[in-house]
Formats: structure tokens, C-alpha cells, sequence
């Protein structure tokens, strides 16, 4: 019975997140819609002096990448708007493993941003990518990967945060470099010595490089990229670094989260 309230809660918190973020249409459009500006003006405005291909098509990968980042922002920020509300305090004090709490709020905002960023792939024949039907499966699961690594962080951060506006302060100190520093942007052959340090440590330039290799599979040449087995077993282990740090937060009672 006990690991049926704890699935249940699973489920209930995954469908809620799902169902609250189709409510507001303004967090779809500023999820999905600012990705896709960026990309648009960005790749337009650099195209013309980056050398090494057609710019649109390099940042491509970078701006799913970015639609997850996003997103993770937008689902994760619920859980301070829960706790205002009183949501998160009934939560807490159900007979359920904190565990479920987690899971259930992670799966949910990784189940939105895995769709805004597989949509987005279907704008790759526009640009004149062939992709392989066998590599659609590959590029769902590493898109799906990289999202939960990313709402894992994005949640870990909400909820040692009360405010929202404290939650935008570290996103533009922290989750915004951490993307710049992927390789998103530029590739890490051309900057400084302490930028590619910087970048080999980043776990999102490793789950952007498997991103790269699935998506460019026979049409770009990325030999410098980390090596795919590599990048996904970076972001595997970066995703489930964070659900479990989420999960130890979680489980750290404090006095302000039961109200």
C-alpha cells in the first residue's frame, strides 16, 4: 500500500505539472517562443563571420538545449509559488517518501521540456538536415536526459529559495553561464585557454555534444566534440547526481516549509 501512495503521488504531481503549464499560455510561448527568437536573430547576426558552417545550423542543437533550460526554469519555479500557496506543506506532511515528492515534480517538468525541444527538431529539414529515422530514438532519449538533469538542478535551486525573484537572480549568475559555457554559443577550439577549461568541466557540454553527434550524425564533421558513449554517460550521471541532491534537499525539514 505504501509504495502505491508513493507511486500515486508520482503520477498525481507529474499530471499536475503538465496540466498547470498548458493552463498558462504565456509560460508556453516564453518557454518555446524566446528559444526560438534567439535563435532566429542570434544565428542570423553571427552567421556572417562564423566561418566553420552556416551559423543556424550550429546553433541549433544549443537552442533545444536551451528550450530545456528554459523550461526547467518555468516548471521548477512552481515549487516556490507551491510553497506560497500551501501546496507544498500538505505534500510534505502526506505518508509518502520525499523521494515521490521529487520524482514526481521532476518527471513532470522533464516531460514538458522533452516535448518543446523534440518539436523543435522538426524545424531540421528547413535548414536542410536530413535526420535518420533510426536517430530519432536516439535524440528523444538524449533531449529526455538532458531534461531531467536540468529540472533536477532547477529544482534543487527552487527549493532552497523563498522568493522568485531570487530563483531569476541565480538564474542569470548560474543557469545562463552554465548553457554560454556548453559550447551553445561558440565552439571551445577557439577560446582561451580558462574558457575551455571551464567548458570540459560543464556536464551540459557533454549532453550538448551528444545532442551535436545525434543530430549531425553524417552531416557535419565534430571529431573535436567528446566522444558520444562519453557525453551520455556524463549526462546520465549528471541527472541522476541531481535527482539525488534534489532528493537530500528535499529531505532536510525545514520550519518555513510546513508553513
Amino acid at each position: 500500500m505504501f509504495q502505491r501512495n508513493s507511486l500515486l503521488t508520482v503520477y498525481t504531481l507529474w499530471q499536475r505539472e503538465l496540466v498547470r503549464f498548458y493552463r498558462q499560455p504565456s509560460r508556453v510561448v516564453g518557454a518555446l517562443g524566446t528559444p526560438f527568437i534567439f535563435w532566429l536573430l542570434i544565428g542570423s547576426g553571427i552567421g556572417s563571420s562564423f566561418s566553420r558552417e552556416n551559423y543556424l545550423v550550429y546553433f541549433f542543437p544549443g537552442t533545444i538545449l536551451m528550450i530545456l533550460l528554459f523550461t526547467a526554469i518555468f516548471s521548477t519555479i512552481s515549487l516556490i509559488e507551491d510553497r506560497h500557496e500551501g501546496f507544498l506543506q500538505s505534500v510534505l506532511v502526506a505518508p509518502v517518501p520525499r523521494e515521490s515528492l521529487v520524482l514526481g515534480k521532476i518527471l513532470g517538468g522533464s516531460t514538458l521540456a522533452f516535448l518543446q525541444g523534440f518539436v523543435f527538431l522538426f524545424l531540421a529539414p528547413w535548414m536542410g538536415l536530413t535526420l535518420a529515422p533510426q536517430a530519432w530514438l536516439g535524440m528523444a532519449a538524449v533531449i529526455f536526459i538532458n531534461a531531467f538533469a536540468l529540472t533536477g538542478l532547477g529544482f534543487t535551486i527552487a527549493w532552497k529559495l523563498r522568493s522568485i525573484q531570487g530563483f531569476h537572480a541565480i538564474m542569470n549568475l548560474f543557469l545562463m553561464p552554465l548553457w554560454f559555457l556548453s559550447g551553445a554559443l561558440f565552439p571551445p577550439e577557439g577560446a582561451p585557454v580558462w574558457l575551455r577549461l571551464l567548458m570540459k568541466v560543464n556536464p551540459l557540454t557533454y549532453g550538448l555534444a551528444a545532442l551535436r553527434r545525434m543530430i549531425f550524425q553524417g552531416n557535419q564533421n565534430y571529431s573535436d566534440l567528446p566522444d558520444l558513449k562519453v557525453s551520455l554517460l556524463v549526462s546520465f550521471c549528471f541527472g541522476l547526481a541531481m535527482f539525488l541532491v534534489a532528493s537530500q534537499a528535499a529531505r532536510v525539514r525545514k520550519v518555513e516549509d510546513l508553513g
